[in-house]
């Protein structure tokens, strides 16, 4: 299910607790509803509203932490795969092959890094490389350096492809991060119930509903906000692909 969707649903369930409290309102005879069962309701909602406060800062910091972390791992991607040309091409000419297998290698890795993100959970398979990167490593690793230099632009490609190489297992590992279901649960629970307690104990006016619905579609906004970050390769927030697509321009 989509961030979008879920935010959508959550929203949906805050309504149906703030309707749920009017009827409750109606049915309960009037002495549950006497002062001193609204004073234990407000202070056990006002401990509530604090948790699912602090929990929701806390979420939207760590969720802005990783999007942030994998988008920096994806410059760093980026300034790997420059550094890798540049000493390919300071070799010699005769890694022109390997800078043209490189360019293949780079979007059928972007293409594969996108694609993990925007695919749905469910269990791993077990990582290996692509053939174009396969093919980029066995071209670097066949160069027969004659000169100090060569040998030492080869020492440093093979240090730059093993660079991308890391970077690109970390944002694998990366791939299935997110919030658990049962904690997404707990926290929508608590969420009804202090929608359920604000219709509880007053009549809901057209204009209270309207304020209690634009309530419930910020909470659910934040929450939605939570997940889109969780997800940098797929949704309305993604990180740019094309700064990598780009980094590296055609051969002459």
């Amino acid at each position: 299910m989509s961030a979008l969707v879920t935010s959508l649903v959550i929203c949906l369930i805050l309504v149906a607790g703030a309707l749920l409290g009017t009827a409750l309102r109606r049915w309960l005879p009037e002495h549950h509803l006497d002062s001193h069962a609204k004073d234990v309701v407000r202070l056990g909602c006002g401990l509530i509203g604090t948790i699912t406060g602090l929990v929701l800062g806390l979420l939207v910091n760590s969720a802005k932490s990783n999007f942030e972390v994998q988008r920096d791992e994806i410059r760093l991607m980026t300034a790997s795969a420059i550094a890798l040309d540049r000493q390919l091409d300071r070799y010699g000419t005769e890694t022109r092959k390997a800078r043209a297998d490189l360019r293949v290698a780079v979007d059928a890795a972007i293409d594969r890094i996108w694609s993990e993100g925007q695919a749905k959970s469910g269990p791993k398979r077990a990582f290996t490389l692509t053939d174009a990167s396969e093919t980029v490593y066995e071209d670097i690793s066949t160069l027969a350096p004659i000169t100090e230099g060569q040998r030492l632009y080869k020492t440093q490609a093979l240090q730059s492809f093993n660079a991308i190489l890391q970077t690109r297992l970390v944002l694998y590992e990366q791939s299935g991060s997110g919030i658990p279901v049962a904690f997404l649960i707990v926290l929508v629970f608590w969420l009804a119930i202090l929608f359920m307690s604000f219709s509880l104990f007053s009549p809901l006016s057209p204009t209270a509903f309207g304020a209690l619905v634009l309530f419930a579609l910020c909470a659910s906004g934040a929450i939605f906000l939570i997940l889109e970050m969780y997800q940098p390769f797929g949704g309305l927030m993604q990180i740019d692909s094309e700064p990598l697509r780009q980094a590296l321009a055609p051969l002459a």
